[in-house]
């Protein structure tokens, strides 16, 4: 999709359509008198005048993602035209970078489709979006960074559309290997990526007990997958994602009810999310040195499958209790975390879809956001917001970290009660990063996010790339501090 600014009056920019946002219902546009009672339109929604060749767009303020809503909502309604051109106003908000970022990712998010296994297969010909500014005058505008934030806003979106098709993707194509050559084809397209890709003898070698045994009853080998991004000049920062990479999890002996195990191939999402801000962080030419770890496998049914009463051994020597097979993806995480750490990160970041306790408190459209520092979390929270991604915070105590005790081993994959799922996982997760690196942690539950079976806001049925918007926008605005 193609995005122009032009310095132009609205009315003499030549286009197919007109798009028309109406600010907190405000009725009194020149068009709107007479079309809105007509059609009983409350401006609220939106309203398609194809006679007119004009679209209108209720938004209830101007915000970033109430921006990013509307464009959506303006290009799907438009899909089914035979149109190629839209004109709009810049409807400026806060600041005119961001403003443009915001515009660009609303389009580009809503023309997301994964439609590879549709026999019918619907193209959408609206591919020019034309930007008018007549109505600011140069103090009000810096065309220099309204370009700058719409190159950002494209770069943002298409990292996050690289994510859902990943995550989308069914298991029987893409397995633990499929995943690995799909990381080495990202890095062959960036000078400045690289990517090694190590196998289950590795894993061995590492003492990676508690992520081999999720990959036991599996026939798809295990990958532990590490791209590195370097910046052209000195780094400000070393910073590590890693990602839960679990490409299809049945639950294990601890099998999932049928109706559980359905969109059970989101479970790569956190995995997918480190890959797509690898991707992003390249072509924004972020000043950091970042680093995507991934552990890569599936969990799977079979007479050699791990089982609960099992206790693993894992990289760092903690002992594991199995209570529950299908609290598999906080096993491969602490083997994960085990090796990240030896790279000296200056900030880790993990994001798993790991609890559905968290979906449960907070909902599905709500990342979980758990760690030791909460200063950080409080940062983190308001700088990746503005992405338009959803945060709660979880707050670590000690009453719960009890209930991970185990009478047999140094800790229990699973909680002693039903409460508190969310903040049990992240506590269990905390026995596998070194005193040096608490407060340097933060994890993500996206449990919630990552695959919705509806569309919702800018974000299709299914992947909603959860975890790279944020994460972008928080190097951007960490880099942004920095300098």
């Amino acid at each position: 999709m193609q995005f122009q600014i032009l310095n132009q009056n609205l009315d003499e920019i030549k286009a197919d359509f007109e798009a028309v946002l109406v600010v907190d219902k405000n009725l009194e546009h020149k068009f709107i008198k007479d079309d809105f009672k007509f059609y009983k339109f409350d401006g609220c929604g939106v309203l398609v005048l194809p006679e007119k060749r004009r679209i209108y767009v209720g938004v209830k303020r101007l915000d970033y993602d109430y921006l990013r809503v509307a464009m959506s909502q303006i290009y799907n309604a438009l899909k089914g035209y035979d149109i190629k051109s839209l004109k709009i106003a810049s409807y400026l908000c806060k600041c005119t970078k961001k403003t443009f970022q915001a515009i660009a990712e609303g389009f580009i998010l809503g023309s997301y489709k994964f439609d590879k296994y549709k026999s019918d297969k619907k193209e959408s010909s609206l591919d020019e979006i034309l930007i008018s500014t007549d109505e600011y005058n140069e103090k009000e505008i810096d065309l220099k960074k309204a370009d700058m934030g719409l190159k950002f806003g494209k770069i943002i979106a298409d990292a996050t559309n690289f994510a859902k098709d990943g995550v989308n993707e069914i298991p029987n194509t893409y397995t633990p290997d499929h995943m690995a050559k799909e990381a080495q084809n990202l890095a062959s397209n960036y000078t400045d990526v690289e990517c090694l890709v190590y196998d289950e003898k590795f894993l061995k070698e590492q003492n990676m007990g508690a992520f081999l045994a999720v990959n036991k009853a599996s026939i798809h080998p295990p990958r532990l997958i590490h791209l590195k991004y370097t910046p052209k000049s000195k780094p400000l920062k070393k910073i590590i994602f890693v990602g839960k990479g679990l490409t299809y999890d049945s639950g294990g002996l601890s099998l999932k009810p049928s109706n559980y195990m359905l969109t059970m191939k989101c479970d790569k999402s956190g995995a997918l999310a480190a890959m797509g801000i690898i991707k992003g962080a390249s072509e924004l030419e972020l000043p950091f040195e970042i680093h995507a770890i991934i552990g890569a496998t599936e969990n799977m049914i079979g007479g050699n499958a791990y089982k609960p009463d099992d206790v693993l051994i894992s990289r760092s020597g903690t002992t594991i209790e199995v209570r529950n097979t299908d609290a598999e993806g906080r096993l491969v995480l602490a083997d994960v975390l085990s090796y990240a750490q030896d790279f000296n990160p200056d900030l880790l970041i993990d994001m798993a879809t790991l609890t559905g306790a968290c979906a449960v408190g907070v909902g599905q459209f709500t990342t979980g956001l758990l760690g030791n520092n909460v200063e950080l979390l409080r940062e983190y929270k308001d700088s990746a917001s503005m992405s338009g991604e959803l945060f709660t915070i979880f707050e670590f105590n000690d009453y719960l970290r009890e209930l991970i005790d185990s009478q047999i081993a140094d800790v229990s994959n699973v909680s002693s009660s039903r409460y508190g799922g969310t903040t049990t996982a992240g506590l269990f997760l905390d026995k596998f990063i070194k005193d040096e690196y608490k407060d340097r942690w933060l994890h993500l539950d996206i449990a919630g996010p990552a695959y919705v079976e509806k569309a919702w806001g800018y974000n299709q049925y299914g992947a909603s790339g959860a975890g790279v918007r944020a994460n972008l926008y928080f190097l951007q605005n960490l880099a942004k501090e920095l300098k």
